[in-house]
């Protein structure tokens, strides 16, 4: 056995612990511990870790083996099975697989000939040469205006595309590839010990299974070259800070492909109105004459400014709401309101014909002044 260290502590769960528990614990530690994931210098004991874990996941996730660890502890799972029996029927897939309960998350951390028990299971895959190429990320400003009615803007932005010279295969205009003696044309490199062993791309070919015998001089045998990219977006109604707009295939290119843009949506503060969601708030000022008395006022929007009635006895502090004034929903399309805080306005100076009239506005309603 590797470890004679305790299965259960080894995954930091404690006995009783429910499966779906132990396999959440053992994710989070082959995601810290998996070799591709640390320094070069630091694999060996990565790989020794994982492989422990790898152990305690194999034995406490399959219900016989546990309930020999149970009451025997080490004693009855050595016992009982070697090494590879250990392993076998281990329910990695769950975990690893596609479609698993982690299984987006590990895909690409396993994808290209990662984890293999036995030297079998995983399958050795090539990108044929190198994978799709990177996402583009940008930000963008839209202002609320914007929002409410949905806009295009014309963007501007750095990406690679493909060489002009070589168009995007890296070698020389009549130049030809050979089979890479690193790897000998399998696109991977294996290392490992016992039953466990970790493939990794070809650092030669980069998993094509081929180099080039005379690289282009243009791009350096990347295939590709820094280029500007002009591109008219739509935005749709309703966006909000933190949207993300995906256009496929505008990233970066790659022989495997091109990768996607990533818009990052930020929307500028307005100097009237604040945002909850699809709906709107603003202040408008009302006299303390058209406050007592109501009357009309008129108030901003995003589309311009309406009449709102102010009805007799109107609070400061009192809150109208405008339907259909607010923004779109992205989601249901439905148009959010607009809601209005009247702000009452008490002059500050008065002539002495009008305190004298306040006054006996006062005296009338008993009011001492």
């Amino acid at each position: 056995m590797s470890t004679q260290k305790d299965y259960y502590e080894i995954l930091g769960v404690a006995r009783g612990t429910s499966i779906d528990e132990i396999k959440k614990s053992y994710r989070k530690l082959a995601m810290q511990h998996h070799p591709d994931r640390v320094p070069e210098e630091k694999k060996k004991e990565a790989e020794e870790k994982f492989k422990e874990i790898s152990e305690a996941y194999a034995v406490l996730s399959d219900a016989q083996k546990k309930d020999l660890y149970d009451k025997y502890g080490h004693a009855g799972i050595d016992s009982r099975y070697s090494t590879e029996d250990i392993f076998r029927g281990a329910d990695f897939s769950s975990i690893f697989g596609e479609g698993g309960a982690f299984g987006g998350i590990f895909e690409d951390l396993f994808s290209g000939g990662g984890f293999d028990i036995f030297g079998g299971g995983q399958s050795q895959r090539r990108s044929g040469g190198r994978g799709k190429g990177e996402d583009a990320h940008l930000e963008i400003s839209v202002s609320l205006e914007n929002v409410s009615t949905g806009t295009e803007k014309e963007i501007t932005f750095s990406r690679f595309d493909a060489c002009v010279k070589c168009s995007g295969t890296g070698a020389e205009p009549g130049s030809s590839r050979k089979n890479c003696s690193t790897c000998g044309g399998r696109g991977v490199v294996s290392s490992g010990m016992g039953f466990i062993n970790f493939q990794q791309t070809c650092p030669s070919c980069q998993g094509a299974g081929t180099v080039i015998e005379k690289v282009c001089g243009f791009c350096s045998g990347r295939g590709r070259t820094k280029s500007q990219k002009a591109i008219t977006v739509k935005i749709p109604a309703g966006v909000a800070t933190g949207s993300v707009l995906r256009m496929r295939q505008e990233g970066h290119y790659s022989p495997g492909g091109r990768g996607d843009l990533f818009l990052h949506i930020n929307v500028n503060h307005h100097p009237l109105f604040e945002r909850d969601g699809d709906t709107i708030t603003c202040k408008a000022d009302v006299s303390l004459i058209k406050s007592i008395l109501g009357g009309e006022i008129e108030v901003p929007t995003l589309s311009g400014k309406v009449k709102m009635k102010i009805p007799q006895g109107t609070q400061p502090g009192t809150i109208f709401r405008l339907r259909g004034k607010g923004l779109m929903n992205l989601r249901n399309k439905r148009q959010g309101d607009e809601l209005v805080e009247i702000q009452v306005k008490v002059p500050t100076k008065l002539s002495s014909k009008e305190k004298r009239l306040i006054e006996d506005w006062a005296k009338l309603r008993g009011e001492a002044v």
